[in-house]
Parts: structure tokens; sequence; C-alpha cells
């Protein structure tokens, strides 16, 4: 099986393992809302388009409040899980997009409905999904920062350590520490769930945090 593949299992696990208005870490979002918008972004590629395109992104909202809408009861919800588990149809475009699309998007989400409740353990990730995921954290944190002021350097308990941004306008450089699937948390948004750890000076520290908070 490939990691995203695998992740789509560990991501309906997750699902089925809660209510349907269980708490996420997707602001307005419970399970049910998540599990919307993952059969949308598979199954209607004018929706998807949304999540990608901000004037269709009103669209894309009531699509999935729709769907999810329609997820209240137990029996509902569970059949809207069992969609996120299959994988999208032939003709879909995500049917081909493989680990490169999907593997940190079932990533996040799973801890997306984990966490969403509160602190739980980490998972114990396989060394060749911490790869993959690492791969894909270089590849968006360029963009996530392009307009941080403050550089970035992202370190891995192992000591593997990357340059993400460089420091601009008189602004030293953070440094961020943690496991790799926290430091994607961490980059993606959901900094008051990730298990990172900030060094750096109080300006820049404020530059980061201001874009990226922990709290």
């Amino acid at each position: 099986m490939t990691w995203h593949e695998i992740e789509r299992e560990q991501l309906a696990a997750a699902l089925r393992a809660v209510p349907p208005d269980a708490p996420t870490l997707c602001a307005g979002w419970q399970a049910r809302h998540l599990a919307a918008h993952l059969v949308l972004r598979e199954h209607s590629p004018l929706v998807a388009a949304g999540l990608a395109v901000p004037a269709l992104a009103a669209r894309t909202d009531t699509a999935v409040d729709r769907l999810a809408d329609a997820a209240t009861t137990e029996s509902a919800y569970r059949d809207l899980v069992a969609r996120v588990a299959s994988p999208p149809p032939g003709w879909h475009p995500m049917s081909w997009a493989g680990d490169l699309a999907n593997v940190t998007e079932f990533f996040v989400h799973t801890e997306d409905v984990r966490r969403g409740a509160g602190p739980v353990p980490a998972r114990v990730l396989e060394p060749g999904l911490v790869d993959a995921l690492w791969t894909d954290l270089l590849r968006m944190a360029a963009l996530r920062l392009r307009r941080q002021p403050a550089g970035v350097v992202l370190v891995r308990p192992d000591g593997v350590r990357r340059r993400v941004r460089s420091p601009h306008g008189g602004h030293g450089t953070v440094v961020v520490r943690g496991d790799v699937g926290e430091l994607l948390l961490y980059l993606t948004g959901r900094g008051r769930a990730a298990d990172v750890r900030l060094e750096g000076a109080a300006q820049d520290l404020a530059a980061l945090t201001d874009l990226l908070p922990l709290t």
C-alpha cells in the first residue's frame, strides 16, 4: 500500500471513533463537516475547485454544510465516513494524485479529528511516512512563509534541519523544533495543538507567531 492509502485508513478510523458532532481543529467544523469536505473534494470537481479558487469558496462552503447537515444521525454519519474510506472514482483527478496531493491532507485531517477535543498522544510514525511528510513540509513551507520577515529553520529530533525562510528587513531567525508531524501541524496553522518549541529573539518570535500562533 502507498502512504496515502495507509493514511486514508487512519483518517477513516479516526472519524469512525468519534460521533458526528465531535469537535475538530478546523474552526467551525464538527467531524461530519470534515467528512463532508473530504467526500466532496474527491467526488465533485466544481466543489473541489472552491478549495483553490476564492470566487468559488462560498459554493464549496454551502455544499459542505448541506452534506454535513444530512449526516447528523449516527447511521447517516457512518455512511458518509464509508465514502471517505473509499478512493475517488477513476475519472476524478484526485484518483491520479497519489501521495503528492493526499498523504499530507489525510495525515493533517486525521490529527484534526484526533486532537479536536484536546491533547492526545502523538502517533508513532513509520520512517517512510516521516520522509514523505518531510518532503511535503519543505515544499509548502516556502509558500506558507513567503510574507514572513523572520527567518525560519525547522529542526527534527534526529538533528536534520532545513532553512525554509531567510530573514528580511533586519529580522533574525526563529528555530522551530519538533517531530515532523508536529512541525507540519504548526506550519498548517494548528499551533495550539502542535508540540513544537520556538527559539529566537523576541521580535522574531513575535513576527512568526503573528502569522502562526501557538494558542
